[in-house]
């Protein structure tokens, strides 16, 4: 681990996002703390998105620097965004970058001269041969950080002459006894939702989106529910553009009583408790933040096996093939009948403090010497 620091050994690391849309926010701070307590400080820049103190001070670092361009001035060359960052570069003695996605990445690689970590969170950043040649170009001074190994592989694909150590998985993560401290009591968060008391509830957190497929979810439920308790609700929390598809959708199923739509949720971890079973239906999700926050919780999990989810509930979840609607309303009829002892908590927890808590990836950042220490 690197020394204390002192006035004579400091450094800086620029760190450049996007914005700080969720879960982007989280991002920079978990790339923030993995500095703490080190000769390092930290410069965050957000490209985009106006300046906020109150969200400046959630990223944890020494400094945030707010940009504030629109999504328009982020298209094209971006000549102004670089010209800004040059000037940043050369007020602060860094040593190396953490660029979020692609944008930040493509601005950090021609404003400055630093080695780029290139943190890549979605799935088909290199479908397009613009991007491949980029980072072709600056193979010298760049690394590519996948989110899951899922991720991480279809990089190796598209960049197949690349050596494996210059394209990793460096996993997401959270702060796990400040999540669990944020989060209510079962009873306290199904009376800030307003959820029955004694209802047994599938609960699922995202965009209402096509990528996430929450028809599947729908369908699966009520498939399953003839043999669920007779109390049993799904509850979805998020906003999209299939709301109103998902509504008709509820009606036209005749579930109104049975399937709650509770639109977007501010700091909805807070209310996982609420549910008895987390579930994900989505086609092929790069990683999958609120599975890591249903496990603070302690939430028996069901997810689909595409994508970086798979790997987060290795051994303690359940898995179906996407859109088997049978194979899901099976998985939670079974959980519906099933008591989870201490024991398989246990086993929740410590998969979550062992792989995927800001203690566990701090300490494989540094071993593994991204940042020279």
């Amino acid at each position: 681990m690197p020394a204390s620091p002192s006035v004579e050994s400091q450094r800086y690391i620029l760190q450049l996002c996007h914005s700080y849309y969720d879960p982007f926010l989280d991002c920079a701070r978990q790339y923030s703390v993995l500095f703490k307590d080190t000769s390092y400080k930290v410069i965050t820049v957000f490209l985009s998105g106006k300046a906020d103190p109150v969200l400046a001070e959630k990223v944890c670092s020494d400094e945030v620097i707010f940009l504030e361009h629109s999504s328009e001035q982020l298209s094209g060359l971006k000549l102004n965004i670089i010209r800004e960052i040059r000037r940043i570069s050369m007020r602060y003695d860094f040593v190396a970058c953490i660029a979020h996605r692609a944008k930040p990445t493509y601005v950090a690689l021609i404003a400055t001269k630093l080695p780029v970590l290139s943190i890549r969170h979605s799935f088909g950043d290199f479908d397009r041969l613009g991007r491949r040649l980029l980072v072709k170009c600056f193979y010298s001074r760049l690394k590519l950080l996948a989110v899951s190994n899922a991720v991480r592989d279809e990089i190796r694909q598209h960049l197949p002459s690349w050596p494996p150590e210059k394209i990793e998985t460096l996993y997401n993560r959270i702060n796990v006894a400040d999540v669990q401290a944020q989060q209510l009591s079962r009873s306290e968060a199904r009376k800030a939702l307003n959820l029955p008391e004694d209802a047994w509830v599938v609960g699922s957190v995202g965009r209402i989106h096509p990528d996430k497929d929450p028809q599947s979810l729908i369908r699966g439920f009520a498939k399953a529910l003839p043999q669920l308790p007779k109390n049993s609700l799904l509850v979805l929390i998020g906003k999209g553009k299939l709301m109103a598809e998902l509504t008709e959708l509820i009606e036209e199923l005749n579930l109104t009583d049975h399937i709650w739509l509770l639109g977007q949720i501010n700091d909805a971890k807070k209310f996982f408790r609420a549910f008895d079973v987390f579930a994900l239906s989505s086609d092929r999700e790069p990683f999958g933040m609120v599975l890591l926050e249903a496990m603070a919780a302690e939430l028996p999990i069901i997810c689909t096996d595409c994508g970086g989810g798979a790997e987060i509930i290795e051994g303690i979840g359940k898995l179906y093939r996407f859109r088997d609607l049978e194979a899901f309303s099976h998985q939670l009829i079974e959980l519906s009948q099933t008591t989870y002892s201490q024991e398989y908590k246990s086993n929740i927890s410590n998969r979550l403090i062992t792989t995927f808590s800001d203690e566990a990836v701090r300490q494989v950042f540094w071993q593994r010497q991204y940042i020279p220490s």
